[in-house]
């Protein structure tokens, strides 16, 4: 065991952009604690010379790219790879958006673990051409990787059409514990502990954003549904769509990037809607589970499995409506609900559980 790691597919730490980012912050602090050497790529905007530093006792590979976007992207993890490969230690690819690049790896006969990261080609948002490169990606992936994690069991199925289910680990993300919040916070937004339900996620057609903002909307709440997330009516007629289906009891407050913010939002909310439709194990739902926050969630396996069975779920917007008529209203189903989602998280999200299965993937793989 080499106890070597290197990390790619992310945008590097500290964490600044999502859920990947948060996780690699988290794990390779864990790894450090537990004496394993860690490198994290990480991508700088601009021209200029790969360079190299320490944060918090992890090695980090500084790229710089000029292009913007998915463009970026490309060009950011082409570079990685190709300098990760003239180094010593396994590697750990999250997502498999650029795994075409990790045949270099096999050439070498570097051990390489990919985290598959969902059926991203199936996402709406994605144009045609676009859609084809993430499907080619995918299979690459599957084919090319040691050995894959899938953070689902229906991520798992999925990929056990085209490859062995022995080379198929199931580990999902964590989250953090929220115990507690600072509710000075919510007077920015003019919010009231238990008085607002919160939603959060990317405005796109497959997040339901559309069908629980008219679901809320259906009639009086008297409560605030607070909608995180960057909206741009002039550009996008889905986000045009969302904004005008509000009234004076939707707000929608943008993206938040303050963590302290969204803890507090999340904590002090009555209850948090989930929309997803696609997807495996959705970070933003496992952090709701870690607020203890009551759930409702779109109806389909992928939340079933996460949310677990003290949740509700909606097909409908009728049924979303009435969903949210109780939660408002009963107070006993709410303080039910906000322990089963503590009990979810406990037993199955917890970063000891999840990082403890990473390292135990690592000891089986030879790393």
């Amino acid at each position: 065991m080499s106890r070597i790691i290197q990390i790619l597919g992310v945008r590097g730490i500290p964490a600044q952009h999502g859920g990947f980012e948060t996780f690699t912050e988290h794990f390779s602090i864990y790894l450090k604690n537990r004496g394993w050497k860690v490198t994290v790529y990480c991508q700088d905007e601009g021209a200029g010379p790969i360079f190299e530093d320490e944060w918090n006792g992890i090695h980090r590979v500084h790229i710089p790219v000029t292009q913007e976007g998915a463009k970026g992207t490309i060009v950011f993890d082409w570079k990685s790879t190709l300098h990760a490969a003239k180094k010593q230690g396994e590697i750990v690819t999250l997502g498999y958006n650029t795994a075409v690049f990790c045949a270099l790896y096999r050439l070498k006969g570097i051990r390489n673990i990919i985290n598959m990261d969902g059926i991203e080609w199936q996402r709406d948002k994605w144009s045609f051409l676009e859609r084809v490169w993430l499907f080619i990606n995918e299979k690459a992936g599957a084919w090319l990787g040691n050995h894959l994690v899938a953070d689902h069991p229906e991520i798992k199925n999925h990929l056990s059409k085209f490859v062995s289910r022995q080379k198929i680990t199931v580990i999902p993300y964590t989250a953090d514990l929220l115990d507690s919040a600072d509710e000075t916070l919510l007077k920015q937004f003019d919010l009231q502990t238990g008085k607002f339900g919160l939603l959060i996620a990317r405005p796109e057609p497959e997040n339901s954003i559309l069908e629980i903002v008219r679901a809320f909307t259906a009639r009086e709440r008297g409560i605030t549904l607070v909608v995180l997330g960057n909206y741009d009516p002039e550009s996008n007629a889905y986000q045009k769509q969302v904004l005008d289906a509000g009234n004076d009891e939707v707000l929608f407050v943008g993206a938040i990037y303050n963590q302290a913010m969204v803890q507090a939002l999340r904590f002090y909310a009555r209850f948090y809607v989930h929309g997803h439709t696609v997807g495996g194990t959705n970070p933003s739902l496992v952090e709701a589970l870690g607020a203890g926050s009551p759930i409702l969630a779109h109806d389909n396996k992928f939340n079933r499995w996460v949310a677990g069975v003290g949740a509700f779920y909606f097909s409908t917007e009728s049924e979303c409506s009435e969903k949210i008529s109780l939660l408002i209203k009963n107070d006993e189903i709410n303080l039910i609900m906000s322990a089963a989602s503590k009990k979810q998280y406990t037993q199955n999200f917890t970063a000891e559980k999840i990082h403890g299965a990473y390292e135990q993937l690592f000891a089986e793989n030879g790393f």
